[in-house]
């Protein structure tokens, strides 16, 4: 009997032991199913404008620049201008000799007298023929007929001796090289004899560069993330090396529209007056352009996105609970980010996001 009631009192304990142990499961269960309390700042949106500058390097490069070939063959007779040398439209910068051409010319213009002689007495020819036809039984139709053709072959191969001539003088006028536009000679690649032409051994480099540097273009490649914060006509500042001290400022005049397939980046520019030389063409500029959001966007604190590899998201509080909203980010200026996505104005946000903070999550 005594081995009996050890035995029940055994089992008694192990089942009270099991329940109490279920219970606090049971209650741990419980405690993990239920929404995380968090006591939080919170912020209300609304609409703003954001705006700052960005610093991306520039180029000033010459308004217009020409490499001038010489288009026939010859040999530099004369070299006008050198590097440094201010020119205007239309001045000779380099005369070529080329005695051959002389030669064509000369043939090309024989023949066109030839040609003209040979037509002017056919059409004679004809003339007589024709006044001559006005006696009936004279002329026969087909020495009328004949004497026409004549002409009129003689008159098509004048025609052709004209081209000729002209053809061959017009390629005369290629031995003078002459300025397209007003402008500095920046390089010099010949001298007085050199050989040069489509095919010699001057045309590897041109013979001349032409730069237009009265005015100058301010390059930028604007990244794709910040091309639809730039008008035509937005202010920018730009500084250079060679004046560290000095603040220069310039007006956006062309955006180019598209984008480098190589490198994701739009091209704009702005125009710079240089008549007193004081910028270099090719120098390097460190350019602040000023971007400037949409008045209709939203704008928070930096601590209010939360990123992670799936995207980014804002929580918002509803009815005391948490919210995810997922959000694309915009401009980024001093702690403040531009963000698009389900939101409106008047919308209540965490200020300090936290991906441990789910959806549905209870906010004090």
């Amino acid at each position: 009997m005594q081995k009996y009631l050890k035995f029940v009192l055994l089992v008694a304990v192990v089942v009270t032991i099991t329940r109490c142990t279920k219970s606090n499961a049971d209650a741990d269960v419980k405690a993990d199913t239920k929404p995380v309390a968090s006591e939080v700042e919170k912020i209300v949106l609304k609409k703003d404008t954001l705006e700052g500058q960005m610093t991306i390097p520039g180029e000033l490069i010459a308004y217009q620049q020409v490499d001038l070939y010489a288009k026939v063959t010859g040999f530099v007779k004369e070299l006008k201008v050198d590097i440094g040398s201010k020119v205007k439209a239309g001045q000779v910068l380099i005369v070529l000799e080329a005695p051959e051409m002389a030669a064509q010319l000369s043939a090309a213009q024989s023949r066109l007298k030839s040609q003209e002689a040979t037509y002017t007495a056919s059409l004679a020819n004809y003339n007589r023929l024709v006044e001559t036809s006005k006696t009936p039984g004279t002329i026969s139709q087909n020495d009328l007929e004949q004497a026409e053709a004549r002409r009129d072959a003689a008159l098509a191969n004048l025609d052709a001796a004209k081209a000729s001539y002209n053809e061959i003088n017009d390629i005369k006028n290629y031995l003078v090289i002459r300025a397209p536009f007003d402008g500095t000679i920046t390089a010099r690649n010949v001298n007085i004899g050199a050989y040069v032409g489509p095919g010699g051994r001057g045309s590897e480099v041109p013979a001349l560069t032409l730069q237009e540097q009265d005015r100058l273009r301010l390059v930028v490649s604007v990244p794709e993330a910040y091309t639809g914060y730039l008008n035509k006509g937005d202010e920018v500042d730009f500084r250079v090396r060679s004046f560290p001290s000095d603040n220069f400022k310039a007006k956006l005049v062309r955006l180019s529209g598209a984008l480098d397939q190589k490198f994701r980046s739009q091209r704009v520019e702005a125009d710079i007056k240089n008549t007193d030389g004081k910028f270099l063409a090719g120098t390097v500029a460190d350019v602040n352009l000023t971007m400037r959001s949409s008045p209709d966007s939203f704008t928070v604190p930096k601590p209010t996105v939360v990123t992670t590899s799936e995207g980014a998201f804002v929580i918002k509080i509803v009815d005391g609970k948490a919210q995810r909203v997922n959000v694309k980010k915009g401009l980024q200026f001093e702690g403040q980010i531009e963000v698009f996505g389900n939101l409106k104005e008047g919308d209540v946000l965490l200020k300090k996001g936290n991906e441990e903070i789910k959806d549905g999550a209870e906010i004090r």
